[in-house]
């Protein structure tokens, strides 16, 4: 039974070939899985009793104008993570959203802006002596020089991209002529500029916080492989996250970070939330942490409105906090509409 909410007109905000079908019955995980955060999403809110349009973009905004003129939304549900095959565009797409006066869920294009930055967020941050791994950007159509300060093993991705889009295990690297092949092959294949960092052996962790001004960090989650052989670096690589057959393989999965030392507990949530402050981020974001042997907390990297599938981290360290699946969608919405009523 739904809870009894305020009845809303909500447009879901996807890509334009991320609009699920109204019956997913007859079709297989692998075919549902490019779409299964945009049908959560849809049928949560359908079950909280909202009226859902869906609207899919490509490179043109008339399919999003022509929606609010005509379906006049409370709030639009962002779940867009590009524009016009540019990651970096949906910050535009937002900022055409508060041109809009239209409340939408989720980050902020400024948070957006310095969080989707690899090196510029770790440039802020380091700035306000939070730790992150030494780095260095690699511009595309420049000579690929790698400083001294920066020693092996170190780990390549793209400046921009998210989702672990280029990152393989073949992205941590030991000498020189691997990272030479590594930068080029994120400036080539990829099409973006590189982000050098130094490489921490340790646990992977996840900080869930939801909220605008007063902030909640959800139980931390951590990154768990348990088959993958011992010597291989353990990344979150483009397979780990979305090849549903690796993670069978090699048994990755993420839940719930075990024994975590108490005073690693103590410090990650503060720690999060300063990070969420200084780089501006609201709505509902996912703060990535490594966990150094020695027990350092190094920032890895922040993810505004990171995937919000059921049963996926962030769902499910709400989960663990005892918000289930469709009143996290309300606090989402809820913290749109109340980011444009309050700013």
């Amino acid at each position: 039974m739904a809870p009894t909410v305020k009845r809303r007109r909500i447009i879901v905000l996807v890509h334009e070939s991320l609009i699920p079908p109204e019956d997913i019955s007859k079709l297989s995980p692998a075919e549902i899985a490019p779409f299964q955060t945009e049908f959560d999403v849809r049928e949560a809110l359908r079950f909280l009793g909202h009226e859902v349009m869906m609207v899919g973009l490509g490179d043109e905004l008339t399919p999003l104008r022509t929606a609010i003129e005509e379906f006049a939304p409370h709030v639009v549900f962002n779940l867009l993570e590009e524009f016009g095959g540019e990651a970096m565009f949906d910050t535009h797409v937002v900022g055409y959203l508060e041109l809009q006066r239209t409340p939408y869920t989720g980050c902020n294009p400024r948070g957006l802006l310095l969080a989707r930055d690899k090196a510029l967020s770790k440039k802020v941050l380091a700035y306000h002596r939070i730790h992150v791994p030494r780095f260095k950007v690699f511009p595309r159509y420049r000579k690929i020089s790698r400083p001294s300060r920066l020693e092996f093993p170190l780990i390549v991705k793209s400046l921009i991209e998210e989702g672990s889009y280029g990152i393989a295990q073949a992205s941590v690297v030991y000498n020189d002529k691997a990272l030479e092949e590594r930068v080029a092959f994120i400036h080539d294949k990829i099409q973006t500029d590189a982000v050098v960092e130094q490489y921490i052996e340790g646990r992977e962790l996840y900080a869930a916080v939801l909220g605008n001004h007063r902030l909640r960090v959800l139980p931390t989650w951590e990154l768990f492989l348990d088959r993958v052989r011992e010597d291989a670096p353990k990344i979150a690589t483009r397979k780990v996250k979305w090849d549903l057959g690796y993670q069978e393989k090699y048994g990755v999965r993420i839940g719930r970070a075990r024994k975590l030392p108490e005073e690693v507990e103590r410090r990650i949530r503060p720690l999060a939330r300063r990070i969420c402050r200084r780089l501006g981020t609201d709505g509902y974001v996912r703060i990535d942490f490594r966990l150094s042997e020695s027990g350092e907390l190094y920032f890895l990297e922040a993810n505004p409105n990171p995937d919000i599938a059921e049963g996926e981290e962030f769902a499910s360290a709400a989960q663990a906090a005892g918000i289930d699946y469709p009143a996290l969608l309300q606090k989402i919405v809820n913290l749109g509409i109340r980011r444009a009523e309050h700013g």
